[in-house]
């Protein structure tokens, strides 16, 4: 079963791939400067892949932005419900 994207996700991989472009990087210049893999540099873009903070954390220093610009219209409803989730609302 392919996975979803959490809208999470894909807002801030749009807002990493804006910024980005905005500095004339590359994912694989973005990758160099965090010592990230590219290719999940392009799985955070794509929103296919949802970063700790560690990891924002540099991309957002790579970016010279403050961590929290990435954060920016993200909110509770925009991650998907887990189980336990679920079972605490039943």
């Amino acid at each position: 079963m392919p996975r979803v994207p959490s809208p999470a996700a894909v807002h801030i991989g749009e807002l990493i791939a804006d910024v980005r472009r905005q500095r004339g990087l590359t994912q694989d210049d973005l990758a160099h400067l965090t010592r990230i893999d590219s290719s999940n540099i392009r799985s955070y873009e794509k929103g296919r892949a949802l970063m700790g903070i560690p990891t924002l954390v540099r991309i957002a220093d790579a970016l010279r932005i403050e961590p929290g610009e990435l954060l920016e219209g993200v909110t509770a409803e925009m991650f998907p419900a887990t189980a336990s989730d679920r079972r605490r609302a039943s």
